[in-house]
């Protein structure tokens, strides 16, 4: 095992407890999902090793391949964060427990009819372009009750609750902003559906802000693993781009 991602993983575990200290939360309220796109699965499962059972990706095929490889761990649990195509929601539907993208309708019915019936139904959050930056993908916030009323319809799929990244600014007040929003949507969301439980924002450079502001799952990739060839700032999971449907 890699003593750098052991140290690595422990700082970011630590920054959580702290940011959680900080704010007057116990550790228990956020959890982590482990960002490990285009990352190995032996790295994958030495960070399991470790104590990490939450990885998100957002590349299907690398993903399929190594949710496959590590498919005798158990209780790992794998989340989907990336922009996802219609015609490749099947994969999504068959071997992740979370999808943390959807904005869609479409892409609810396609999951919600794929999801084979000896699984239990698919949890999602509902990605939410809290910034209103046109490149990114995300349902603009008026909308967030329709979707959510839609699947809530759908038995195959469960809504846990909403997710967004922020705009990428050296202005904190802007990330604040957005952050305090994100929280009044999803305890408005709370109030309409008891099993809303997820409020996913915060990333390797932001995660103290957006525990401060209700964040109850932070994604961090870069401070784990090591950032990836031409990497910027606020990539530890994507979805600044809209979804381009090839079905």
């Amino acid at each position: 095992m890699s003593t750098t991602l052991a140290e690595h993983y422990q700082s970011v575990c630590d920054r959580i407890r702290q940011a959680c200290q900080n704010s007057g939360r116990i550790p228990e309220e956020v959890s982590l999902l482990a960002v490990s796109k285009t990352k190995p699965a032996s790295m994958v499962e030495s960070c399991y090793r470790l104590g990490q059972r939450r990885f998100g990706e957002n590349y299907l095929q690398d993903a399929v391949e190594k949710i496959t490889a590590l498919a005798g761990l158990s209780d790992i649990e794998w989340h989907f964060i990336g922009p996802l195509q219609s015609n490749k929601t099947r994969a999504v539907a068959e071997h992740f427990q979370w999808m943390e993208t959807l904005d869609r309708d479409k892409i609810a019915q396609r999951l919600n009819e794929q999801r084979p019936p000896h699984l239990p139904p698919l949890n999602v959050l509902i990605q939410v372009n809290i910034s209103a930056e046109p490149q990114k993908a995300g349902l603009p916030p008026a909308d967030i009750t329709r979707l959510a009323a839609m699947i809530n319809s759908l038995p195959r799929l469960q809504l846990r609750g909403l997710m967004c990244i922020p705009q990428a600014s050296e202005d904190e007040a802007v990330v604040v902003a957005q952050f305090q929003q994100m929280r009044h949507l999803f305890e408005a969301l709370q109030q309409q559906y008891p099993g809303v439980d997820t409020l996913s924002m915060g990333m390797s450079n932001d995660l103290e802000l957006a525990i401060r502001h209700g964040a109850t799952q932070v994604r961090i990739g870069t401070d784990i693993f090591g950032a990836r060839p031409g990497q910027q700032s606020h990539s530890d999971t994507d979805g600044h781009d809209k979804h381009e449907d090839s079905l």
